[in-house]
């Protein structure tokens, strides 16, 4: 009785506050660092993870998962990307818990790796490294001592959309392609990255999904920022980017927060979509 009343409690509390599963506060976190069971991954630069990182963290950089050459952006095979989590002591029985410095794209983009990878529990720390240290909670220069674990992969393609799927899409009512990126470089009003659109792509500037203080804006709130691009429940909703960094961050919050079921990541993205001749872009 006293378990189904403390489930009853949580569903009604997320019912409230819009606070998904896969979203892990500050103070969640803080009491669970010295759990077994959690991994706690740093998703910047090694530069930065240099600098500060949570205490026990270890770092995954979400550039060392990429390809070197070519297209940026484009990932390594699973085998290798399965291989870089467990050097760095991740295993998908874990709980994972990623972060980033608080714009929250590379701790999504980690996220939908690892999800793709077919680990079961990830989360991301809501508001990242800047809601941690609001609330003071403990850091540290030092490298993370880890000892290697077996991540052992298992692609769940449901989540992954290829250039074909993209191509497919043009002129289906039933799928709307979102891209991520800031306004002023989705609509080219950027002229330093202006690359151009896939054709039929609409606009969530990934950064209005944040409130001031880096956490998550309130489930209403982006509802509402989704709809408005024509977002519904009953399409398959294919996110894109350049890179899928700002891709991934859309798919997180479509699929973790919103609920919304059929929500893939063109991986390839602008970039690859640029490098083939057979395809355009709008200006």
């Amino acid at each position: 009785m006293k378990k189904i009343i403390l489930t009853t409690i949580a569903l009604i509390t997320l019912g409230l506050t819009g606070v998904a599963q896969d979203l892990i506060t500050v103070a969640e976190l803080s009491s669970k660092l010295k759990d077994a069971n959690y991994v706690v991954v740093s998703a910047e630069k090694e530069t930065e993870y240099a600098k500060v990182h949570i205490n026990d963290a270890v770092n995954v950089s979400y550039k060392s998962l990429e390809k070197s050459g070519g297209i940026e952006g484009l990932l390594l095979a699973d085998q290798d990307l399965a291989k870089i989590f467990g050097s760095k002591g991740v295993s998908e029985k874990k709980t994972i818990v990623v972060y980033d410095e608080g714009s929250g794209k590379y701790s999504a983009r980690l996220y939908w790796v690892l999800k793709y990878l077919g680990a079961p529990d990830v989360k991301i720390l809501d508001g990242g490294l800047v809601a941690w240290k609001a609330g003071r909670k403990p850091v540290t220069k030092n490298p993370s001592t880890v000892k290697a674990a077996t991540f052992t992969p298992k692609a769940n393609n449901a989540v992954f959309a290829s250039m074909k799927d993209v191509q497919a899409a043009s002129g289906n009512a039933k799928v709307i392609l979102i891209d991520l990126r800031e306004n002023n470089e989705f609509s080219g009003k950027d002229p330093a990255n202006n690359k151009g659109r896939i054709p039929g792509s609409v606009n969530v500037d990934h950064t209005t999904l944040n409130a001031a203080n880096s956490l998550y804006k309130p489930k209403a709130e982006l509802e509402k920022i989704f709809a408005a691009a024509g977002a519904t429940k009953d399409k398959t909703i294919i996110l894109t980017c350049p890179t899928g960094v700002r891709a991934a961050k859309g798919y997180f919050v479509l699929k973790s927060i919103l609920g919304y079921p059929n929500v893939k990541l063109y991986e390839g993205g602008v970039n690859e979509w640029a490098a083939t001749s057979a395809n355009k872009l709008d200006k």
